[in-house]
């Protein structure tokens, strides 16, 4: 059965019993309303990690004020189920209270590469995110941490923390999983209506044709960002937020596609943001 810690003193005294047995520690943060994406984490942790610890919390610091904190999907119970069936071995489940106590008043700041994509039209979001993942590696000391693909930007910010902190831990990037018809797994997609869903559909068969664009040996930035905003722009129910080309990992601007590039796309259907990329690499 999955164990379930909600005090900080207490994980840390569990995983403070796992590194004296010479225990491998994988760690896969989420806000909860789990899917296939963080269950993929979670086997890719267990696949090369003696212990697994999922994080579900639901991080009000990386939420605007007119984003969807207080409605943000919490299903606790089904969430725990699916940690159990991934073989999870403890959930660290902390109340707001436990993780910013009253008083609290400490940042951690990533600057450069959070002032781009989301960080545009999402202000104080990455150091949100940047904050409590801090916290999270100090409570539960992981060996190795687990993000998806999806969240591109967010991994290659955590990876310059790590790196400018000089972290003891090691990264892993897992590639994004979608549903049969292309839709990249969120916990966002429960509030979309029917004809939205269908409609959020135009992102991952963007993201498609620039890919084939690319397979068919075109480097111009210009031309695919172009191609990918005007498939989007059909369809009546997207409003565009971006579509950027970034050298990748360093998220350098680019005009030609040379060695590995992140093409990413926002957009908004209805009141639900959503986000998806594909990383493009320059036909050898």
């Amino acid at each position: 059965m999955v164990a379930v810690i909600e005090s900080v003193s207490e994980m840390r005294e569990f995983i403070g019993q796992a590194k004296l047995q010479g225990k491998k520690v994988g760690l896969v943060p989420t806000m909860g309303a789990l899917h296939e994406g963080h269950l993929s984490l979670m086997a890719e942790a267990r696949n090369c990690c003696d212990i697994v610890v999922a994080s579900i919390f639901v991080n009000p610091t990386q939420f605007g004020p007119n984003e969807d904190y207080s409605a943000y999907p919490r299903t606790w119970q089904a969430d725990l189920a699916a940690c159990q069936r991934a073989g999870v071995d403890v959930v660290f489940h902390p109340a707001v209270a436990e993780m910013y106590p009253e008083g609290w008043s400490t940042w951690v700041n990533v600057e450069g590469i959070t002032e781009k994509l989301c960080g545009k039209t999402r202000p104080g979001h990455f150091r949100g995110v940047t904050t409590v993942v801090t916290k999270l590696f100090n409570i539960v000391q992981p060996n190795k941490a687990f993000f998806g693909q999806k969240d591109a930007q967010q991994v290659v910010v955590l990876m310059k923390l790590v790196r400018d902190l000089n972290m003891d831990v090691e990264l892993h990037m897992v590639p994004i999983v979608r549903d049969s018809d292309g839709l990249a797994k969120s916990s966002r997609n429960s509030y979309l209506t029917p004809e939205q869903r269908t409609a959020a559909l135009v992102l991952s068969h963007s993201l498609q044709r620039a890919r084939s664009l690319v397979m068919q040996g075109e480097q111009d930035c210009r031309l695919i960002v172009s191609e990918v905003r005007n498939t989007i722009m059909k369809e009546p129910l997207a409003v565009l937020e971006y579509v950027e080309i970034y050298a990748f990992p360093e998220l350098q601007e680019i005009t030609t596609i040379n060695g590995k590039a992140l093409l990413a796309v926002a957009g908004r259907f209805g009141t639900t943001r959503l986000i998806d990329n594909v990383i493009l690499e320059e036909r050898e």
